[in-house]
C-alpha cells in the first residue's frame, strides 16, 4: 500500500501512457482522432510555462542574498551542460562505429529517397543572431515560448535586481514568491488531466510513427533505442552518483519516472519544464539551483540531441562512401555531435536548421535533408527522455559542485 501511494500519480500516468501506445499501435494512423485531447493538455502545459519560468527564476534569484552564490551557479551550470554534452557525443559515436547505421544493401533505396528540398539559408550575421536568441525588441514577446530564452534573461535582471533592492524591494519580492506558488498550484491542477491527455497524445504519436520507421532507418531506430537504454539507465546513475553518491542514485530514480513518462508521451522539453521543477526540487535540491538549471537546460542541454547529431552526421558520411574510423572523421562526426546538442537544441524551430547546417556544413547536397529530417522524426521520442530527464541529474551535479560534499540531505 505503501508503494501504491508513493507512486500512484507514475502508475497513472504510466497506465495512460500504456493504453495510449496500445490503441496507436492496433488503431494506427486512425489514432489521430484522440490527438486534440493530447493537444488541449500541452496548450494548457505552454500556456502556463512562461509565467512558471518567470515567477520560478526571478523568485529564486531575488531571495537570494549572496550574488557570488549565482555565478557560481551558472558557472557550474554552463561546465555540467558542456561535459554531458561530450559524454553523450562520444557515446553516440561509439555507438555508430560499432553498429553502422546502413549497410551497403541500403544505399541504393535511400538515395532514390533524396528529394528537392532546399535548404534554409540565413544571410543574417551570427551576432545579429545571437542578439535575436538572447534579447527580444517588445515585451510582448516575452510572452512567446519561441523566446524562451530572452525570458529566461529578463528573468534573471528582474530577480538579481529584487535580491539587489534590500528592503525596498521586499514588497516585490513577496509578489515573486507569491506568484510562484499560485502558478505551481495552477500546474497541480493540469497535472489532474495528465493520464487521460497523454494517452491520447501518445496514441497519435505511435499510430503516425510505425509508417516511417521502415527501411535502412530501423537500424538507425533500434540503434538509438539501445543508446536511449544504455544512457538512461547507466550514464544517468552515474551522474547521481557523482552528485550524492548512494542517496544521489536512489533519490534521483525515486523521482524520474512521472518526468520521463511525460517526456515520452509528449516528445517535448518545454512541457517537461514543470514536472522536471517539481522532481529536482522533491529529490531535496536548493530552489535557486533548481530554478535556474532545469529553465536553461530545455533550451541549452540536449544530450539526447546531441547523440542523434552524431546519428545524423555518421549517416551522411556512409551514405556517401566516406570513412568514419579516421580520427578526422571522428573529430568531426562528435564536434557536428557536439553542436547540434549544445548549440542548436536552443534556436527555435531548431530542427530544420540543424538539418540544414550539417549538410552544408560538410559540404553534401541539400537534397540530403529529408533523409536527416526523418531521423529526427524516428528517434525524437527517445531524444525528449534524455534531453529531459538529463536536466535534472543535471540539477543534481550542480548542487554538489556549488554547495560541495555536504550538500543538503536528499529526498528527505
Amino acid at each position: 500500500m505503501k508503494i501504491l501511494r508513493n507512486y500512484r500519480d507514475t502508475f497513472l500516468l504510466l497506465g495512460g501512457v500504456v493504453i495510449g501506445g496500445v490503441v496507436g499501435a492496433v488503431v494506427g494512423e486512425k489514432a489521430i482522432v484522440l490527438q486534440p485531447f493530447g493537444e488541449l493538455f500541452l496548450n494548457l502545459m505552454y500556456m502556463l510555462l512562461i509565467p512558471l519560468i518567470f515567477f520560478s527564476i526571478a523568485s529564486a534569484i531575488g531571495q537570494m542574498g549572496n550574488k557570488a552564490r549565482l555565478g557560481r551557479i551558472l558557472a557550474s551550470t554552463v561546465g555540467v551542460f558542456l561535459f554531458t554534452a561530450l559524454v553523450a557525443t562520444v557515446i553516440g559515436y561509439i555507438g555508430v562505429r560499432l553498429f553502422p547505421l546502413i549497410q551497403s544493401g541500403d544505399l541504393p533505396k535511400l538515395k532514390a529517397m533524396m528529394g528537392g528540398v532546399k535548404g534554409q539559408n540565413s544571410h543574417i550575421p551570427v551576432l545579429q543572431q545571437l542578439v535575436e536568441l538572447f534579447t527580444v525588441d517588445d515585451f510582448s514577446k516575452l510572452l512567446s515560448k519561441s523566446h524562451m530564452l530572452a525570458t529566461i534573461v529578463f528573468s534573471l535582471l528582474i530577480g538579481i535586481a529584487t535580491s539587489a533592492s534590500g528592503q525596498h524591494g521586499e514588497a516585490f519580492r513577496q509578489f515573486l514568491g507569491a506568484g510562484n506558488a499560485v502558478v505551481l498550484k495552477a500546474v497541480h491542477y493540469v497535472m489532474l488531466y495528465a493520464p487521460f491527455g497523454l494517452a491520447c497524445y501518445f496514441a497519435g504519436v505511435v499510430g503516425t510513427l510505425g509508417s516511417q520507421i521502415v527501411g535502412g532507418y530501423l537500424r538507425s531506430f533500434l540503434l538509438y533505442l539501445g543508446l536511449t537504454l544504455v544512457y538512461f539507465f547507466g550514464v544517468m546513475t552515474l551522474y547521481a552518483w557523482l552528485a550524492n553518491g548512494r542517496s544521489g542514485v536512489r533519490a534521483y530514480w525515486r523521482h524520474v519516472s512521472i518526468p520521463a513518462i511525460t517526456a515520452i508521451a509528449t516528445s517535448s522539453s518545454a512541457a517537461c519544464i514543470p514536472v522536471n521543477l517539481q522532481a529536482a526540487k522533491a529529490i531535496g535540491l536548493a530552489p535557486d539551483i533548481v530554478d535556474t538549471v532545469i529553465p536553461l537546460g530545455a533550451n541549452i542541454h540536449k544530450d539526447g540531441s546531441a547523440i542523434g547529431g552524431v546519428f545524423k552526421v555518421s549517416f551522411l558520411f556512409l551514405l556517401f562512401g566516406h570513412d568514419i574510423t579516421s580520427w578526422s572523421s571522428i573529430l568531426a562526426i562528435i564536434a557536428g555531435g557536439f553542436f547540434v546538442g549544445a548549440v542548436m537544441g536552443a534556436v527555435p524551430v531548431g530542427g530544420m536548421i540543424a538539418e540544414t547546417l550539417i549538410v552544408t556544413m560538410f559540404g553534401y547536397p541539400t537534397d540530403a535533408i529529408p533523409l536527416l529530417i526523418v531521423i529526427s522524426t524516428i528517434i525524437d521520442v527517445p531524444a525528449t527522455l534524455l534531453n529531459s530527464t538529463g536536466n535534472i541529474a543535471s540539477s543534481m551535479m550542480v548542487a554538489r559542485l556549488v554547495e560541495g560534499r555536504h550538500q543538503r540531505t536528499l529526498d528527505q
